[in-house]
């Protein structure tokens, strides 16, 4: 049995259970992924406010890092992850940025299938998120992809759908820009 989890947010309290389930239907495919609220309750909060308000319909995976050397010419530490958004037409009316749940307080990993959140310094991030590609060590606290070691928020892990994770990573692509982007047809929490 799953019990809720009450969160306070920048949102007020909302209510999530200790793992909510979502399906994520892209025009390649299914991914369902397991959120873990008890573990970055903001961060899972945050993403099912986006979730919930249907600002993921009409959303796209616009952006494939790979370790193929003309995809990120400028980093030394290499990723893989593919990268997300809300509609284009929500884009300028993100919430609120949400501050930034490591992992080393999490206890979150950055491995394969690992749902985290995009951001450009510690508690920027809004509606943008990821997921990795294999292990993804350099995201977690204290790895050197970003300068600052901060990592990312991680809050959850596919379970079903790795095969359309990497169809999409694997599309054609300019640079790290999916051309064109993979339309996110809705996603949905599953009761």
């Amino acid at each position: 049995m799953k019990f809720p989890i009450i969160v306070l947010s920048l949102f007020g309290l909302v209510s999530v259970t200790a793992s909510p389930i979502v399906r994520i239907h892209t025009e390649l495919g299914v991914i369902e992924a397991e959120l873990y609220a008890d573990k970055a309750p903001a961060t899972v909060a945050n993403f099912l406010k986006y979730v919930d308000a249907g600002r993921y319909t009409g959303g796209q995976f616009h952006r494939t890092v790979t370790i193929h050397p003309n995809n990120q010419p400028n980093n030394t530490v290499k990723i893989e992850v593919i990268q997300g958004g809300v509609n284009p037409e929500f884009a300028e009316q993100d919430w609120p940025a949400i501050s930034l749940e490591r992992t080393r307080d999490t206890g979150l990993k950055h491995l394969d299938g690992t749902l985290s959140m995009a951001r450009a310094g510690p508690d920027t991030a809004t509606s943008d998120f990821f997921v990795c590609v294999g292990d993804q060590p350099e995201l977690d606290f204290d790895g050197k992809r970003n300068p600052d070691g901060q990592g990312f928020a991680a809050f959850g892990r596919v379970t079903k759908g790795l095969d359309i994770v990497r169809k999409i990573q694997t599309a054609s692509a300019d640079g790290q820009k999916l051309t064109p982007p993979v339309r996110i047809l809705k996603i949905e929490r599953l009761p």
